[in-house]
C-alpha cells in the first residue's frame, strides 16, 4: 500500500480546509450471505495457533490504532512496531508516541488533537470533521482510498485493527459491530486483535483454524441456519449475542455451516 499525501492534499477543493478529506461510501457489497462451497479463515499467519508464528509485515495492507485501551499484548505491540502502513485515530497519536512509534497517517476529526502535534504532523494529518462515522471508520475509509487494490481480481484487502477496546462500553460495542460493516459494506477482510483474542467475521461454510481448548464465540448476525464441527457445544442460529459464547475448540480447526453472516471470537494461545 502506498499512501501519497501530498498528492492527495494538491486535490482538495470546495469547503474543505487544507488537507481536510470528504468521506465518501461505496455501494454495498452483493451476495455475501451466500457460498456453494467451504471457505478457508486463514489464521492471518499464526493467529489460531501461535500468532507470532510467520507474521510479517505484510500480513496486513493496514493497521489502524483506535484510541480505547492501548495494546498490552506481546502480539499487538509486535503489529504496532513492524508494520508498513499504520494508520493512527487522532485520539491514539500521543500515546502512540510515547512508545517511540511513528504513524503513517493521522487520521479524526481534530478535537482530540493538541495543536502543537497538529503542527507537528501536519505533514501526515488528515482531519475529516464530518460527523456521521467515528474515528475507526474514517481511518479505514481513508486507508481503502489509499489501497492500489486489485481490481482484476476483486482481492479483499486485509485491515488489522488494534486499540479498538476498552474505555467507554458504547464505543467497545460500537468497534466490534464494525467488523461485520466493514466486511459486508466495504469489502474488506478485518481482524479486531485485542489482549486476549482476536474477532474476524465471516459469511457461509467456513473452516477456521484453531488449536485444542481454544476458547470460540459466535455472535449470529444474519444467519437462519448455523450449526458446526469440530466445537465442544453445538450451535444453532442464535437469536440473542449472549447465546454463542463460551464455546470450545476440541481440535486444531473447526467448521460453522451457515446461510448468512456472523463473528467470531477466538483467543489467544499466548
Amino acid at each position: 500500500m502506498i499512501i501519497n499525501d501530498k498528492e492527495n492534499n494538491k486535490e482538495q477543493r470546495n469547503s474543505l480546509s487544507p488537507n481536510e478529506h470528504s468521506v465518501r461510501l461505496p455501494p454495498p457489497l452483493e451476495g455475501l450471505g451466500e457460498v456453494s462451497s467451504v471457505r478457508h479463515s486463514p489464521p492471518f499467519r499464526g493467529v489460531g495457533g501461535g500468532f507470532l508464528e510467520g507474521l510479517g509485515e505484510d500480513s496486513f495492507s493496514a493497521v489502524i490504532l483506535a484510541a480505547g485501551d492501548f495494546p498490552n499484548h506481546v502480539l499487538p505491540l509486535r503489529i504496532l512496531r513492524t508494520t508498513e502502513n499504520l494508520i493512527a485515530c487522532d485520539g491514539a497519536l500521543e500515546e502512540l508516541l510515547e512508545y517511540e512509534i511513528e504513524p503513517t497517517a493521522v487520521v479524526g476529526d481534530g478535537d482530540s488533537l493538541s495543536e502543537e502535534l497538529k503542527q507537528r504532523y501536519a505533514h501526515i494529518y488528515h482531519p475529516i470533521s464530518e460527523q456521521e462515522f467515528n474515528d475507526l471508520t474514517k481511518a479505514t475509509l481513508f486507508a481503502r482510498s489509499h489501497l492500489k487494490m486489485d481490481a482484476s481480481t476483486h482481492t479483499r484487502p486485509c485491515f488489522c485493527y488494534l486499540g479498538a477496546t476498552g474505555k467507554r462500553e458504547d464505543h467497545t460495542l460500537g468497534n466490534i459491530s464494525l467488523m461485520l460493516y466493514y466486511y459486508r459494506q466495504l469489502g474488506i477482510n478485518p481482524v479486531m486483535i485485542t489482549d486476549y483474542g482476536y474477532f474476524v467475521p465471516a459469511s457461509g461454510t467456513t473452516r477456521f483454524d484453531s488449536f485444542p481448548g481454544q476458547q470460540v464465540s459466535i455472535f449470529n448476525a444474519t444467519c437462519k441456519e448455523l450449526i458446526s464441527n469440530g466445537l465442544k457445544w453445538d450451535i444453532y442460529p442464535f437469536t440473542e449475542l449472549w447465546q454463542g459464547i463460551l464455546n470450545e475448540a476440541l481440535s486444531n480447526e473447526f467448521t460453522i455451516h451457515a446461510d448468512g453472516d456472523y463473528l467470531i471470537y477466538r483467543t489467544h494461545k499466548i
